[in-house]
């Protein structure tokens, strides 16, 4: 049973009502404006939730797995969130630009701070490769784009995106919001055009909507249990960026009224957007009717005769992935000012622009980005393979240590030494157990896969053989910088 406290009334409390204020001080919190608007947080909120996983991934994993491929996305958007709820919770606690890499310092030490924050920077870093390599190959689409070398056109989209960034956080909301604004709008129309489809039974390429699309070809699980639990790891990577909400709470005037709705909201609209996208999938054509060359929703389309149906949806997932590398280099460049103010990530990645924006954090992430552009100048049919994996481990060691935070400070509450907002996870502590399991399994599906999942796997020590050689670099920085700012406050005091 949670812990949640009532009112003498017996009902339950705002759930917006803030806890007392932390003994904790990070100065990385310092210079930020606060120019994120409830309308910014609510669609970074949905960007975070809807990304190329769905708009694209979807179709090969619904080939694969067949119609239970909606069963893998409910499992593990229970589990997402679960994991932005818990970081719902410490943001209403002390609302940080830092995260959970500021919650990580205080309830785990430097230690954890330094381990969460470059398996963050990992996870980021990766999936900006990733993503400027996926609008690359998604504008070589069109033809008027077809000549243009594959790493000019990564170069033009990192350009553009981290321009945005620099300018201000105000831009950066924008954009997330008009992506968002894209996104939505998408899914929303097919979802009625499925909708549509289903109830006057109309053909789809000769087949005829309904549950016989299903049970005429082989149920829910037509190649058994296995491959529906061998594409949740794709189906966790769908899901990456929901924490995003979490980074952003640092620059909103009212994070404990706006925190609670945009992170509420993101249940239903997994529910909506991604599970019954899937089953609606499923309900129109077979599930080998799919493939994992082309957007679920063009398959679809296509077939009954919609005009530009693959362009349109072409456009839309390009704007997904932009709003991914957006969201990266908006994050790693706070998270990393956090660090850099501790001393466990370079200096420079701490400095501030007139702007209000840490832009050397910002650069450090888009150097690694540039690099990637070197990785589609040298092998373009490869780069998307080789760095998703990499994404994968930093996206589970984030919400891995997400949850562990949540779970130190739930031990925390429980001794009186801090007290819990009104807005608290559920479940408490059983659903940080149950989710740290949840993930753990995550990596032994990882483990079992025989493609480029398991060479992932294999790459772990080398991981934590870096962590532990760079924290041997920084440790010596890290305890000047803490005495630093203990003097510093000693002197205030007095």
């Amino acid at each position: 049973m949670s812990d949640r406290t009532l009112t003498a009334a017996g009902t339950e409390p705002d759930p917006s009502a803030p806890a007392p204020a932390s003994a904790h001080v990070d100065a990385g919190d310092a210079g930020y404006s606060k120019d994120l608007k409830s309308r910014h947080v609510n669609m970074i909120a949905i960007g975070g939730a809807i990304g190329t996983g769905l708009f694209l991934g979807a179709g090969g994993r619904l080939a694969n797995a067949g119609p239970s491929l909606f069963i893998a996305y409910a499992v593990c958007g229970v589990f997402a969130f679960f994991v932005v709820r818990a970081l719902g919770e410490l943001v209403l606690y002390r609302p940080s630009s830092g995260a959970f890499v500021s919650y990580a310092r205080e309830f785990m030490g430097e230690k954890g701070a330094f381990t969460a924050g470059w398996l963050y920077f990992l996870n980021w870093a990766t999936t900006g490769i990733a993503d400027i390599t996926a609008v690359a190959t998604y504008t070589h689409y069109w033809g008027m784009f077809s000549d243009i070398p594959q790493w000019v056109l990564a170069l033009i989209a990192l350009a553009v995106v981290l321009a945005v960034n620099l300018i201000s956080v105000k831009y950066f909301g924008e954009m997330e919001f008009w992506f968002a604004i894209i996104k939505v709008g998408a899914l929303v129309l097919f979802m009625c055009i499925g909708i549509f489809l289903l109830v006057t039974q109309h053909d789809v390429g000769g087949s005829t909507p309904g549950l016989a699309n299903i049970t005429d070809n082989g149920g829910l699980f037509p190649s058994g249990v296995m491959p529906m639990l061998m594409v949740i790891q794709g189906v966790v990577f769908a899901y990456a960026s929901v924490e995003l909400c979490g980074v952003a709470a640092g620059e909103t005037k009212n994070p404990e009224k706006i925190m609670p709705k945009a992170i509420n909201s993101i249940m239903w609209r997994v529910g909506l957007f991604y599970v019954g996208s899937v089953v609606l999938l499923a309900l129109l054509l077979p599930y080998n009717a799919f493939t994992g060359d082309e957007s679920p929703f063009v398959t679809v389309l296509s077939k009954i005769g919609v005009p530009y149906a693959a362009g349109v949806m072409n456009l839309v997932v390009l704007t997904a992935a932009l709003s991914s590398l957006n969201s990266g280099l908006y994050s790693t460049g706070r998270i990393l000012r956090s660090m850099a103010m501790s001393g466990s990530a370079p200096k420079f990645t701490g400095l501030m622009n007139k702007g209000q924006v840490p832009f050397g954090g910002i650069l450090l992430t888009a150097f690694f980005c540039v690099l990637g552009v070197g990785l589609n100048f040298v092998v373009p049919e490869n780069a998307f393979e080789i760095v998703l994996n990499f994404a994968a481990i930093g996206i589970i060691g984030t919400w891995g240590m997400i949850m562990l935070c949540s779970l130190l400070f739930w031990r925390r509450a429980k001794e009186g030494r801090v007290t819990r907002p009104s807005y608290q996870l559920p479940w408490a502590p059983y659903t940080q157990i149950v989710t740290l399991v949840f993930l753990a399994g995550v990596l032994g599906l990882m483990a079992a896969d025989e493609g480029a999942s398991r060479t992932t796997i294999l790459c772990l020590p080398l991981i934590a053989a870096a962590l532990v050689g760079g924290w041997y670099l920084v440790r010596g920085r890290v305890a000047s910088t803490k005495r630093e700012a203990e003097l510093r406050r000693a002197g205030t005091t007095e």
